[in-house]
């Protein structure tokens, strides 16, 4: 049996993949921010409920990590996947109380942090593996890494997919420095879950009439994810673009000095 842990697991597509994971028989921790969503999945597992455990936690913050770690530390020795299914989507300019913001620090730097604090669990575990969704921004694409990671004013546009990006660089530091972790990236598809809640008027109206035709099931984002998770049948790191193709995998391959830059700042940031 394996000890799961699903950030972002009280909704959603992590919702679905913990479900997925759960009848496995495997013992899963959920992260989230809202304590009644959490109760609330936890019902849903029906008798498969007592393997299941969930943590309220903001990781938007580095104080808000840094206790979720904690707490995790405290009641697990050893993690045996970290499953990053949390993210926001917003286009507005704002900060969090360490002055970043939010799409940065929810869908890049928390996953870094997280992950970089839970090591001590990781290493307890006979193949450790680590995974990020995100948008589908392929390891292949190219990204001006010049305004990491203050993007001050924020510009969705432009600064979307350095954020994205990041996850894959963090991929391929992980699999260097730590021997027997594997770890990888994985595109969540067109899914209607509750991230598009803040997204901008015209998406949410767009997904309400498009939504039937265009978006993936849960199940179906959430399949590579689940897939990664359950079988050791690949080699880190990886990137799935396609939702519900496990098989269709691209190795990430990126410029080593980039990487390097970024983990240094991402250390500095959160001193971990």
């Amino acid at each position: 049996m394996k000890t799961i842990l699903v950030a972002g697991g009280n909704s959603g597509i992590g919702l679905q993949a913990a479900r997925d994971l759960l009848t496995d028989g495997h013992q899963l921790v959920l992260l989230g921010r809202d304590p009644r969503k959490g109760e609330a999945a936890l019902a849903s597992f029906g008798t498969g409920a007592h393997r299941a455990s969930f943590l309220a936690a903001d990781l938007s913050t580095h104080d808000g990590v840094r206790e979720a770690a904690g707490r995790v530390l405290d009641q697990h020795d050893r993690i045996d996947a970290l499953v990053h299914t949390t993210g926001v989507f917003t286009s507005q300019e704002s900060r969090t109380t360490d002055g970043l913001h939010p799409f940065f620090a929810v869908n890049y730097l928390s996953r870094y942090h997280l992950a970089q604090l839970l090591l001590p669990a990781l290493r307890h575990a006979e193949r450790p593996v680590v995974l990020m969704m995100t948008a589908a921004v392929p390891p292949t694409d190219e990204a001006d890494f010049t305004r990491f990671p203050e993007f001050a004013p924020f510009d969705f546009g432009h600064d979307r997919k350095p954020i994205q990006l990041a996850n894959h660089h963090y991929a391929a530091h992980l699999t260097r420095t730590e021997p027997g972790l594997a770890a990888g990236v994985v595109n969540a598809g067109a899914a209607k879950t509750d991230i598009l809640r803040i997204a901008p008027w015209y998406m949410r109206a767009g997904a309400k009439v498009l939504g039937p035709v265009l978006f993936d099931s849960l199940k179906t984002s959430a399949h590579n994810v689940v897939e990664a998770t359950r079988y050791d049948d690949w080699q880190s790191p990886l990137y799935w673009g396609k939702p519900g193709r496990f098989e269709r995998r691209t190795p990430i391959t990126l410029n080593t000095e980039t990487t390097q830059h970024l983990m240094d700042t991402s250390r500095t940031l959160t001193g971990a």
